[in-house]
């Protein structure tokens, strides 16, 4: 059997973590961020996990992970 492509754009943006679970960036942190206040913007510095459909289809694209 060949071996799988990984899909390079998903493998930039999230690990998986030892338990099987997506980490990864959350979203909103991009530009203005002069309008959100600074215990939000702590928050969405931290990262956060996937839902388990998304691990699921992010597991199979990024396979040997």
């Amino acid at each position: 059997m060949p071996k799988l492509k990984t899909r390079k754009a998903v493998a930039k943006r999230v690990t998986v973590s030892k338990k099987g679970k997506a980490m990864m960036a959350k979203a909103f942190k991009g530009h203005l961020l002069t309008s959100k206040n600074r215990k939000r913007k702590r928050r969405l510095k931290q990262r956060s996990t996937a839902t388990k459909a998304n691990s699921a289809k992010i597991r199979g694209m990024v396979p040997y992970s």
